[in-house]
């Protein structure tokens, strides 16, 4: 008898399917028995053949499945790469050195202060003595929007007031290197009904409403305040301004609605000039106010509390009420309208974001 050809697997099987079934590697029917024997071999070797096209492909879809769960898991691209340890940022050697010649302790308390016009973020240090002294400078990459408060969310101003910083506002994995939130909005912000979310100062030099630092300047800042919580301090004051509050700058915004707010902003920065402490900060009747003479919890859009304003300090501006109401030339019960959100600056803002955001 002539051999009776054999259907057999071609040289190259064709991918796995999403069956899962493996393509027939032979097609041997009504074949006679005494073919039966020789063919045998053939058989095998086929079979031999699709069990080893079946490991490209069970291989396929291990590393398939095996990158499906490090994507979901949060994992890198390689497999077996170790996780990236946590950021906590660096304080340079040089820092160091200055904090001695400043006679601080590294574990000493911080205060942060911002300018925007200087595009300069300070990080201020308690020596010793208990005084805060001014520890190092480094530039602000960039902020978006203008002078200026922010009032709503999306309008892609920076914050500018007093703000606490506290430990659950550190983020170690930021997309943006390291950051910090600022805290905005604080109950001055809230009784104004400013809002807004996710304030940040942070690395990536690129901003929508934050302070954005390069990530050099970034790692150390984060390191100082890192340092500070892990020296027993509650919280970090911020100081963001407009611009250092000198009289000379406050003359050349003199048309600006906003300079009640900055005259007001200008008192805390006089309190603190003049003590070399950060101010206590209190809100009441929509308004800041420094080293309150009056102790207690106040309610941010009630009236203050009467002789709630501090003794006036040698070299400081009078309190923050007065100096808005006569520098304004407003009576004291509108005073603060340069700066509610009704005012129109803020429907201005919410007009042209009408059907953005």
């Amino acid at each position: 008898m002539g051999n009776l050809p054999a259907r057999t697997c071609p040289g190259h099987l064709p991918p796995c399917s999403h069956t899962g079934h493996l393509p027939a590697c032979t097609h041997m029917d009504h074949i006679p028995a005494p073919l039966e024997a020789p063919l045998t071999r053939s058989v095998e070797m086929a079979g031999m053949t699709s069990r080893l096209s079946q490991i490209p492909c069970v291989f396929a879809k291990a590393c398939f499945f095996t990158l499906v769960v490090a994507g979901l898991s949060g994992c890198s691209s390689m497999v077996y790469a170790p996780k990236a340890a946590v950021r906590t940022g660096t304080v340079r050697s040089s820092t160091v050195k200055q904090m001695e010649a400043l006679n601080v302790d590294r574990a000493a308390p911080i205060l942060i202060r911002i300018y925007k016009e200087e595009r300069t973020l300070e990080i201020w240090k308690q020596d010793r003595s208990g005084k805060f002294a001014l520890l190092n400078s480094y530039p602000i990459c960039k902020f978006s929007g203008n002078l200026g408060p922010k009032l709503m969310q999306g309008d892609h101003q920076a914050p500018e007031g007093f703000y606490d910083i506290t430990p659950d506002q550190m983020n170690p994995n930021s997309s943006e290197y390291l950051a910090f939130n600022t805290g905005f909005p604080n109950a001055f912000d809230r009784s104004l009904g400013r809002t807004g979310s996710f304030l940040m100062v942070h690395g990536g030099c690129r901003s929508v409403g934050c302070y954005a630092m390069t990530d050099y300047a970034m790692e150390e800042i984060y390191g100082l305040v890192d340092d500070a919580f892990k020296g027993g301090q509650e919280k970090v004051q911020l100081q963001a301004y407009p611009f250092r509050m000198t009289a000379q700058n406050l003359t050349g915004h003199a048309g600006d609605p906003n300079l009640p707010f900055w005259k007001m902003l200008k008192a805390g920065s006089d309190a603190f000039l003049a003590t070399e402490r950060p101010p206590r900060v209190a809100v009441c009747d929509r308004r800041y106010v420094f080293n309150p003479a009056v102790e207690g919890d106040f309610d941010p859009s009630a009236p203050c509390p009467i002789g709630i304003d501090s003794t006036p300090i040698a070299g400081a501006l009078p309190p923050s009420r007065e100096i808005s109401a006569s520098a304004s030339g407003v009576p004291p019960n509108t005073r603060t309208t340069a700066y509610r959100t009704a005012d129109p600056i803020a429907q201005k803002i919410q007009e042209s974001l009408r059907g953005i955001y």
